[in-house]
């Protein structure tokens, strides 16, 4: 199978992101979520990081969407994942309990093309057992998340090796810091 097989039939893959190694899926397939959220051993109340291809994309995904998030995504000086105070069209289990979800707008050409290609936001969370250190290389993700995929992407795209920004956007445009 290949990648887009695995992800249209509510698979998992191994991949290298625009950041760090990632475990992800469709976004939309809550099933295929909750695969991710068995293999990471991860609370269900823990949302997942959102990758879309365009703010074309993003905007279909979130209900509101305040101006300054445009000026932010312009201005990222590296990765940047925000988080929307409201989303729709996304798996249940990507959303945190208060409905909000962090949405990244990847500029990876192999994340944009894997993105254009389901025609969907994929999951990306960071390839490690929950609690884990996020592994940087390949090399240091555990068997059982390699195991524990429908797919492992070949490592041909370089990642940063460092996690995204994270920022929160209330509904009054206000924002938080969460990492930098």
């Amino acid at each position: 199978m290949d990648i887009e097989e695995v992800l249209l039939s509510g698979g998992t893959i191994l991949y290298p992101t625009d950041t760090v190694w990632g475990v992800g899926c469709d976004a939309t397939n809550e099933e295929a979520c909750q695969k991710i959220l068995k293999l990471k051993k991860r609370p269900e109340d823990k949302s997942f990081i959102v990758l879309v291809d365009s703010i074309q994309m993003l905007e279909k995904y979130t209900i509101s969407f305040p101006e300054v998030c445009y000026d932010l995504i312009d201005y990222a000086v590296r990765p940047l994942t925000i988080i929307y105070p409201n989303a729709k069209g996304l798996a249940p289990s990507v959303l945190a309990k208060d409905g909000s979800v962090g949405i990244r707008v990847t500029q990876d050409p192999f994340c944009i093309k894997l993105i254009r290609t389901l025609k969907r936001p994929i999951v990306s969370t960071s390839a490690n057992i929950s609690g884990e250190k996020t592994p940087i290389l390949f090399e240091q993700i555990s068997q059982a998340i390699k195991e524990g995929v429908d797919l492992v992407v070949p490592a041909h795209v370089k990642t940063n090796a460092q996690p995204s920004q994270i920022i929160k956007i209330g509904e009054d445009s206000s924002i938080k810091i969460i990492r930098e």
